[in-house]
């Protein structure tokens, strides 16, 4: 089930004997937080946070032990940290299914030449480039295109770099952008093809808002496509991935990038967004007619590890 090829990249890394798992934890990760507010924000890093009942908000979504006002700043902090080595930390702490996971999101998303994608929460990327090679070598089309939306300038800094020269960048087939899934500022109404957010919504305050901003950005007919962590009902892979989360993730941030409560940080973001039948609902909620897998509206990778749903929006 899990590559042996995920490991083989920890060299790439410069693990130094510095690099203990036991190390006390660094909350450098709220680099772009002013430092008052850095000290009102960095209790709700901690461990002891899990045993709090989840903040009053108004997402009904929203089950995070961090106050919903304060996320949005916390996660932009931790990603300016680890932008320039997301993708390589990602693939190994998935035991390097990440890739897996995102070339099949893009297949499952059946896309049709010259169609026009919305990547929200992309910056590195990653989608984008799976999305372009499915239809250069699928569709033998050049004409359809991607723009990225992030609200992390680090993200998007990396994924710039990684692009610039390419021939997609040359024939202007991808573009990058700041922007915010819950307000999409500068973005026309029914404009876009497709909506892609992969691995970005369980980090947004409110997903209702996003999911509504999805809606109006999409043509009639346009396909709303979301990848994120899941949850899995399976006793014994539910055991496993719940240890993966709690224990391996945080350990391994530790262990690659000295740097342990930002990957607890992520982790526990991860485990606290809403099981997938509920978010499915919350979809259909925001107006879109979900397409059905066997009745339930979403698709499950490795059990429930990781979430495909896929939407229209009504013509």
């Amino acid at each position: 089930m899990f590559s042996r090829n995920a490991f083989s990249k920890v060299r790439v890394l410069g693990l130094g004997p510095r690099s203990s798992v036991f190390a006390p934890s660094s909350f450098r990760a709220l680099g772009t937080v002013s430092s008052s507010r850095r000290q009102e924000l960095v209790s709700h890093l901690e461990p002891s946070s899990l045993a709090r009942p989840p903040p009053a908000s108004n997402s009904v979504l929203y089950a995070d032990s961090l106050p919903i006002d304060a996320k949005e700043q916390v996660m932009d902090g931790i990603y300016c940290k680890i932008a320039d080595r997301y993708e390589t930390v990602l693939e190994i702490m998935s035991l390097g299914m990440n890739q897996m996971w995102k070339r099949r999101f893009v297949h499952l998303m059946k896309p049709a030449a010259g169609q026009k994608m919305l990547d929200v929460a992309g910056g590195t990327g990653q989608i984008a480039r799976n999305y372009l090679k499915y239809q250069d070598s699928r569709n033998k089309d050049t004409t359809s295109s991607v723009h990225v939306v992030d609200l992390n300038e680090q993200m998007l800094r990396v994924g710039r770099h990684r692009l610039a020269g390419s021939q997609w960048v040359k024939d202007r087939r991808i573009s990058f952008a700041h922007g915010n899934a819950e307000s999409l500022k500068g973005i026309a109404d029914n404009s876009f093809d497709i909506y892609s957010i992969s691995a970005g919504m369980h980090n947004i305050p409110r997903p209702e808002r996003a999911l509504s901003e999805a809606f109006r950005v999409l043509k009639p007919g346009g396909l709303f496509a979301c990848l994120e962590y899941g949850h899995v009902d399976t006793p014994v892979i539910k055991q496993f991935n719940r240890w993966h989360l709690d224990t391996l993730v945080p350990a391994l941030g530790q262990l690659l990038v000295n740097d342990r409560a930002s990957y607890e940080r992520l982790a526990r973001s991860a485990r606290a967004f809403p099981h997938q039948k509920d978010f499915a609902k919350a979809i259909g909620r925001a107006g879109f007619v979900m397409l059905p897998d066997n009745e339930k509206g979403y698709t499950l990778m490795q059990c429930g590890m990781m979430v495909a749903y896929f939407g229209t929006k009504p013509e």
